[in-house]
């Protein structure tokens, strides 16, 4: 096999377990894209395997990763993979991110974002397609929770490919076969003496991989599964990490930006001579959808755009609490829904009984992201440089293309870390932003919002409300049916992403994710009811999950109550079709000390599955004197299937616990003239570090499959919280972010 080449020859076949030094498993490359060209540079000295691997003379290990790292961990997770099947020295190995290429694409992803919503007679042709459009494009995507379910199998395959080239050069050299060695610690093992991967890194790529790739056996010097230490913290921690607003280029100027109220809003004009008279301004510009300024340093061109004042014309209404209100109101009113999932005959079930009915509701929830949106643009002759922090690299480099009228390939974009923003820096506007004013001054521009910026223009969680209806028979469920208003907020991104629009008013099944119940009930029904409300919708950690989990975990523990039973064993008995949950349940009452959730007791349950992983949590609330919400006490139960890294799991069980208490019980944000009231963190009630709880995580082991975990917590801290405030005050709430 060529250098940087793809692996023809490998089987497409289903695992197969074998035995033997040299054989563990044998693998195939799935759904490959092997016509498409690696085009992973090599330093000098480095020997490039694979897309996904390079081998130096020094030793080093170097993995493309195709996931961008957001504080998740993928960029110790997905080489961790790797360098298990290669047999790599832990301490050799270094990651860089990948370049845009098919060979890349997050065809997992793809698949459940664009064919989520077809119709079920359609499905099968919708994922072929949509896995061959995302390969096609480069679709390269980070979110989802999708990373370890979308790439384990490609590392695994890329890092056994390599392994066997490895040993067929080492067993040529002893005059051995290669399938008598093995790999370890960086070395080939099991012939005269052992050999180092550098030293014949260089003749390993002229041999060829075989039909079947034979992956490594035993338990002995594995890496999964090892809490091995992040290769991203000590960049971070001594500061040579390199972020967006670390990029320094000669002759660089910076910006600052303001646009107008959400919405249709258009520039009518500026104060200029208020803004010439800032000490080191260099420019002002004047965009139809915003203005802008550029001076020496940023503090200046923010000062300079603050200054400019600039007044905006919204044709349109702007949003405010009340249209948002009514609109939710409108489209729960609404008759049928324009999407809908079910199961069995709800509304014949449902009407021939009893019926219990709740009213719930969520409010937007801000992204908050400790970085705002930034972004480098430098332009050399007609080629365009970015860098810039994101989620979709291909899709932002397209989005730099177009604003600046020039085509993808003279786009060159320097993915960089990101500074958090699980979502949010999906988003695009900043980097065109940057392009627009490199290509005006000729000259690199720095662009970073300012915070009340990133506030007011953030892509919010969008606003929900619930009409739940559930029919019981002898403490189990017999009906359900969740009619869901929100607006499209999948859609509003994807088409701000693309280019394309996105109203937020078609029906999708993105808004109403994670609404079916994890419960046996025979007859179900969920209704999207798309609702207009003005607002620019996007991404938010766990997205819908966190207000149809709250909706969904709440109302079952309304009905427990109603039942007369103790709400545990009423979600216990119906979880026979679920046992990981209800292993995740149990497992975190007995850890925690359930008490049964009796009066005054303070205790709250919920549980969740999705994105392949399953979880269950029990929290202990206290009021505080000021009447708000503290969490004390959080025990998480976690089938995550096989774990790669298992603290890298704790750390982002607890960062979701505690990014969901932030959306619990943080302030609520209100609209008026189509901007929020927050202004700033100090706007958003957001918990500090003396209001974080005492975190318990019990990683529940499992053989299935590799779920994920990034955004798992975060759906069941609400309604667990909800649910310990029913027990503490006899009080039910039914709206984020909780009140009492």
């Amino acid at each position: 096999m060529a250098p940087g080449g793809s692996g023809e020859g490998i089987s497409r076949r289903t695992l197969l377990v074998g035995g033997g030094a040299a054989v563990g498993l044998l693998v195939a490359w799935g759904l490959w894209p092997r016509e498409y060209e690696a085009n992973l540079r090599a330093a000098p000295g480095e020997t490039p395997f694979n897309a996904f691997l390079k081998i130096a003379r020094d030793g080093r290990v170097t993995v493309a990763v195709p996931q961008a790292e957001i504080g998740q961990g993928v960029y110790t997770s997905l080489p961790q993979i790797l360098a298990d099947e290669l047999g790599a020295d832990w301490r050799t190995v270094g990651v860089e991110p990948a370049p845009i290429n098919p060979l890349y694409a997050n065809q997992l992803l793809a698949e459940e974002t664009i064919a989520g919503g077809l119709p079920s007679a359609f499905e099968g042709i919708g994922r072929w397609a949509t896995q061959e459009y995302a390969t096609r494009t480069a679709l390269m995507l980070t979110g989802g929770s999708s990373s370890i379910r979308a790439f384990e199998p490609r590392l695994r395959e890329a890092g056994a490919a390599a392994r066997t080239l490895l040993l067929q050069a080492a067993a040529k050299r002893f005059g051995v076969d290669w399938q008598t060695l093995d790999t370890a610690g960086g070395m080939v093992t099991g012939g005269p003496r052992p050999i180092r991967f550098a030293d014949i890194a260089g003749e390993a790529v002229d041999f060829t991989v075989p039909d079947d790739i034979p992956v490594r056996g035993g338990v002995d010097n594995r890496l999964v599964g090892q809490p091995l230490p992040r290769l991203d913290l000590p960049a971070k921690v001594d500061g040579s990490a390199q972020f967006a607003g670390d990029i320094r280029l000669h002759g660089m100027v910076y910006a600052a930006v303001r646009a107008g109220p959400i919405g249709d809003s258009r520039l009518a004009g500026v104060d200029r001579d208020a803004a010439d008279k800032v000490s080191g301004v260099f420019a002002i510009f004047e965009h139809e959808r915003w203005a802008a300024a550029a001076a020496t340093n940023w503090w200046a061109a923010n000062r300079a755009v603050e200054a400019l004042a600039p007044a905006f014309t919204t044709p349109n209404p702007l949003a405010d609490d009340a249209r948002i209100e009514r609109a939710l109101t409108d489209a729960l009113k609404a008759g049928d829904a324009a999407h809908s999932i079910a199961r069995g005959e709800p509304d014949a079930v449902l009407e021939s009984g009893d019926r219990y009915r709740a009213v719930y509701s969520a409010g937007v929830a801000a992204n908050a992201p400790m970085e705002p949106l930034t972004a480098t643009a430098r332009f050399t002759g007609d080629r365009l440089e970015i860098w810039a922090p994101t989620q979709a690299p291909g899709l932002a480099r397209a989005a730099a293309a177009r604003a600046a009228g020039i085509g993808e390939g003279r786009v060159t974009l320097y993915p960089t870390l990101i500074g958090s923003g699980y979502g949010r820096k999906l988003e695009t506007a900043a980097i065109e932003q940057a392009a627009v004013i490199a290509g005006h001054l000729k000259r690199p521009v720095q662009l970073t919002w300012s915070r009340v910026e990133e506030t007011m223009q953030d892509s919010f969680r969008p606003p929900a409300a619930a009409e739940m209806v559930a029919r019981m028979e002898g403490g189990r469920l017999m009906g359900w049916r969740a009619r869901i208003a929100a607006p499209s907020a999948a859609s509003q991104a994807i088409g701000r992403l693309t280019g394309r629009g996105g109203s937020g008013r078609e029906a999708e099944g993105a808004a109403v994710d994670g609404a079916i119940p994890p419960y046996d009930v025979e007859a179900l029904a969920v209704h999207h009811l798309p609702a207009d409300t003005g607002l620019a919708t996007g991404i938010w950690r766990s997205a819908a999950h966190s207000y149809t989990a709250f909706f969904t975990e709440s109302f079952i523990d309304e009905l427990a109550r109603k039942a007369g039973m103790e709400p545990l064993s009423f979600r216990m008995q119906m979880l026979s079709g679920n046992p990981r949950l209800a292993r995740c349940l149990s497992t975190a009452a007995a850890i925690g000390g359930w008490d049964g959730g009796t009066a005054g007791s303070a205790l709250g349950l919920a549980a969740h599955s999705a994105w392949g992983s399953h979880v269950a949590l029990l929290v202990e609330i206290a009021m505080r004197p000021d009447k708000r919400i503290k969490v004390n006490r959080a025990v998480a139960a976690v089938d995550c299937g096989r774990v790669i890294n298992p603290e890298i799991v704790r750390q982002l069980v607890e960062g979701g616990i505690v990014y969901g208490i932030g959306g619990a019980t943080g302030s609520p944000i209100s609209f008026s003239a189509g901007l929020p009231s927050a202004r700033g963190f100090g706007d958003l009630g957001l918990p500090l570090l003396a209001d974080t709880p005492e975190i318990t995580v019990e990683i529940v082991e499992s053989e299935e499959d590799p779920g994920g975990v990034t955004e798992l917590s975060v759906p069941v801290v609400a309604p667990a919280i909800a649910n310990a405030f029913h027990a503490l005050t006899g009080r039910r709430l039914r709206r984020l972010p909780l009140a009492a």
